[in-house]
């Protein structure tokens, strides 16, 4: 007769069969580490163990080893510890508990690496096409990678810097602070203007040994996986918080970054930036320890080969560390782009893994611009049908085009990870994903740290052609008095599919909030998808906070109006798509973006890139809707 014991979880419970006999219990879990794997997990595991395991060396000497340690340190399968509510100061209410005749699994994305890798069905990862990405090979690195990029002659110098120009991706010496340029993940000097504090890091620079603050701000991974908060939060009742684990314990704290309940709301970048600690060439630094009146430049320039002559695709890794001292102002400029090369080098596919991390000090303030113009510009009218191209006499369908562009086998990763650990301390952002690559994910994780700390994240993501783009935000509310503001917009034509997530999570300590958020989407076409979700986790009581978002083709009646003044059908369809694009644009420093005739500018060239994604047809009527054709 089975026993009866108060905790159906207890160890020594015994269970009985169909046939009376006891279940044996399962102690060994190791057998079923990997047992509800599926053929797409498995296809995952093998193309990022196939970009860790690619040749060559580390290059950011203890971290670099640290890093890779952590993602081939498997997660320990142990149960829980059974603890007691108001007894046990780890008690948490996230717990997977079993019973002792059933296996331990680990979390969704754990089964093989330290750190949860990507996941077709993972939360972090919904709607991307994860599938695609990993039937891409980009195990190859570029050549000479860890070593300068040196230009032959003065010519071909002034050739490059004329391309970075045509491409708004210059600031002349007397209008930077500094400027930092890199080709395909190596450090160009010929192009860049160094200081004192603000200069590319290289292995002999770990080799010799960098400042001890340095070295732990390299070190801390993203989505909670260094549990030590960049800096003390304040609270009356619990003292300084140190762990992120612990906030809001022990009601609502998420517990262990590697548990499932953690997982669920995390960005999915931790592994990533693991492997760019792994395989980056390069630090780009930038310390501010006085109010900088010019911008830094950091441009992040990409050939169509990537740097390698082999056939398989190529992996980049950018690193980038921005230190803001007690204080101090600065603005950062990041620029990825285009480079040409000679024709004879084939396009090779890319992966671009960036990782930059921003720390701001006591009432420092920090302005953000990051730039994603690179992979072309895509293909227009590829809502095009079939038929519409053979009354057209097209030889080649918009589709068939924009499926042999090679830029579309390009990926572009990037993750932005902020940490405000001064009182008062300001980052204002404006990212804009504007490239053309086929699979582009933006994703930024800020976090208030401090009394009065401030947080602005704008963003603008434009899709189209046969394009995924994913922009993922998260605001996490530590201390208390903080605020922050968030406007996301995205644009989303052709056959694209385009997705953001925004969450904000204010905490129990951080009682008198003040949280701002929204989204709005202009779908252009009736063949595109847009998945936006903005979010909000409110654990303390004393806070305002508002979220929305909202999603529309281009208004009739503003066309209608602009069409009443004489002007024809394209010319107002983009006098409204520039409108709603200028607002986070013209926050992007002023120095970067140009003048407003400048036909160089970032205004000229987000004209162009909307002009191609805009539809020429006129409205019609869709299943009792007006949609753009």
């Amino acid at each position: 007769k089975e026993r009866k014991f108060a905790n159906p979880y207890d160890p020594e419970r015994i269970i009985l069969g169909e046939d009376g006999e006891p279940i044996p219990h399962i102690t060994d879990f190791e057998p079923y580490r990997q047992s509800r794997m599926q053929n797409s997990d498995r296809d995952a595991d093998a193309w990022f163990g196939a970009l860790l395991d690619s040749p060559g060396d580390s290059f950011l000497g203890s971290i670099s080893e640290q890093h890779k340690e952590r993602l081939l340190s498997k997660v320990e399968l142990v149960d829980e510890p059974v603890m007691t509510y108001g007894e046990d100061e780890e008690w948490t209410p996230y717990v997977s508990r079993r019973l002792p005749t059933s296996p331990l699994y680990p979390a969704y994305g754990l089964e093989t690496y330290g750190l949860p890798v990507l996941r077709r069905g993972a939360e972090a990862w919904r709607h991307f096409d994860v599938n695609g990405l990993v039937a891409q090979d980009y195990s190859g690195r570029p050549e000479g990678i860890g070593s300068d990029y040196e230009l032959k002659d003065d010519a071909e110098k002034e050739g490059v810097i004329a391309q970075l120009k045509d491409r708004g991706a210059w600031i002349d010496d007397e209008s930077c602070a500094a400027r930092l340029v890199y080709v395909n993940g190596r450090f160009c000097p010929g192009l860049s203007v160094e200081t004192e504090d603000v200069k590319n890091l290289g292995s002999s620079d770990f080799e010799a040994g960098l400042p001890e603050q340095t070295l732990e701000y390299l070190a801390r991974l993203p989505d909670g996986f260094t549990d030590k908060l960049a800096a003390e939060v304040p609270d009356d009742f619990r003292g300084p918080l140190t762990s992120q684990a612990k906030l809001s314990g022990p009601d609502h704290c998420v517990g262990k970054a590697t548990s499932q309940f953690a997982i669920n709301n995390q960005q999915g970048t931790a592994a990533f930036a693991a492997l760019n600690s792994v395989k980056a060439g390069y630090v780009a630094y930038v310390e501010a320890k006085e109010e900088l009146e010019k911008p830094v430049l950091i441009v992040n320039a990409q050939t169509p080969s990537g740097g390698s002559t082999e056939e398989k695709g190529v992996a980049v890794h950018p690193r980038t560390l921005a230190v803001a001292n007690d204080g101090s102002t600065l603005s950062l400029v990041q620029m990825c782009v285009d480079l040409d090369e000679p024709s004879e080098k084939s396009p090779c596919a890319t992966l671009v893994n960036g990782y930059t991390q921003i720390f701001v000090g006591s009432k420092a303030n920090v302005t953000h611009s990051f730039l994603e113009e690179s992979g072309g510009i895509v293909t227009s009218r590829v809502e095009m049908s079939n038929d519409e191209a053979s009354a057209e006499s097209l030889s080649q369908t918009p589709r068939e085009v924009e499926a042999a562009r090679p830029a579309l086998r390009n990926s572009n990763f990037q993750a932005i990870d902020v940490h405000v650990t001064g009182d008062d301390g300001s980052y204002s952002s404006s990212l804009m994903e504007l490239g053309g690559n086929g699979r582009s994910r933006l994703a930024i994780s800020t976090n208030l740290l401090r009394p009065g700390a401030f947080a602005s994240v704008n963003g603008f993501a434009l899709s189209g052609g046969a394009q995924r783009t994913d922009m993922r935000t998260n605001i996490h509310h530590m201390a208390q008095g903080t605020t922050s503001r968030q406007e996301q917009r995205n644009m989303v034509g052709g056959r694209s599919t385009a997705s953001f997530r925004g969450r904000i999570r204010v905490e129990q300590s951080a009682q008198q909030t003040d949280s701002e958020q929204l989204s709005r989407t202009i779908l252009l076409s009736d063949h595109a998808r847009i998945w936006s979700t903005p979010s909000l986790e409110i654990i303390a009581d004393d806070v305002t906070c508002t979220h929305g978002a909202t999603v529309s083709d281009l208004s009739e009646e503003e066309l209608f109006y602009l069409r009443s003044r004489g002007l024809d059908r394209a010319t107002a369809r983009n006098l409204l798509m520039y409108a709603f694009v200028e607002e986070i644009g013209s926050s992007v420093d002023e120095r970067i973006a140009g003048g407003f005739e400048d036909k160089k500018g970032l205004r000229s060239r987000i004209i162009q890139r909307l002009e191609n994604v805009v539809p020429e047809g006129e409205k019609t009527l869709v299943g009792g809707e007006f949609q753009s054709v």
